[in-house]
């Protein structure tokens, strides 16, 4: 295996595991293979954050967590006691999902101003917005990725993988173009190989959330050994 390419990929995994029946030992399986390949993070529900942050002690793996997810119905208040805890708990990424319907509606203040209550909350932890773009024109991705660059997060990010389809080529491209060279952009979803992973950063994406993290490292590896 080619260990430069694959050590680079695998720092922009956020290792992922949001299915709602995942029990303790599944999360700890989970940070063992995180640890294998040395994955970014691995991103789990708020409730499996401690255990999965007493697991990856020592390590430089870190824990990330979703909060408004995956509806995005920007209930601040909520979501800042949620941030709160999960912070407490071990994680040090915040994966929120922007305020659907304020969106829509192009209550775009509304929207900023949600993001900007959990990037308080989060207190210098990274934050990344969610904007779902499988629900909007390629005009406004544009401007959601326009709010959340504004509302000083870390990261815009494409999709939870709870809606019509995951990110797209296209839409990781437009968003990359939108905010620039130094802003962060997530691809996430619908991300189950290698070459998935590999076009996505092409496009512009310097994190990648999937499922299939140990699959995409395996397939590299097997292709590397031919």
């Amino acid at each position: 295996m080619n260990h430069s390419i694959s050590k680079k990929i695998a720092d922009l995994i956020d290792y992922t595991l949001l299915t709602k029946d995942a029990n303790g030992e599944d999360h700890i399986k989970l940070c063992r293979t995180a640890k294998k390949w040395g994955f970014r993070t691995v991103c789990v529900y708020p409730n499996f954050v401690e255990l999965c942050a007493e697991q990856l002690e020592g390590t430089s793996i870190e824990v990330c967590t979703v909060v408004d997810f995956p509806n995005g119905e920007g209930d601040i208040t909520n979501n800042v006691v949620d941030v709160a805890m999960a912070a407490s708990d071990g994680a040090m990424e915040i994966d929120m999902v922007m305020d659907i319907e304020a969106f829509r509606q192009k209550d775009y203040e509304k929207v900023s101003a949600g993001i900007i209550n959990i990037i308080e909350a989060a207190e210098g932890r990274i934050i990344k917005v969610i904007i779902e773009s499988c629900l909007w024109t390629d005009e406004e991705i544009k401007i959601a990725c326009e709010v959340v660059q504004g509302s000083s997060a870390q990261f815009v990010k494409s999709s939870t993988g709870f809606s019509t389809h995951g990110a797209t080529i296209d839409h990781i491209r437009i968003m990359r173009e939108t905010v620039g060279d130094l802003f962060g952009v997530k691809a996430s979803s619908g991300i189950k190989s290698f070459d998935d992973a590999l076009k996505m950063i092409k496009a512009g994406a310097n994190r990648i959330g999937t499922s299939s993290g140990d699959e995409i490292m395996k397939t590299e590896k097997l292709k590397s050994e031919d």
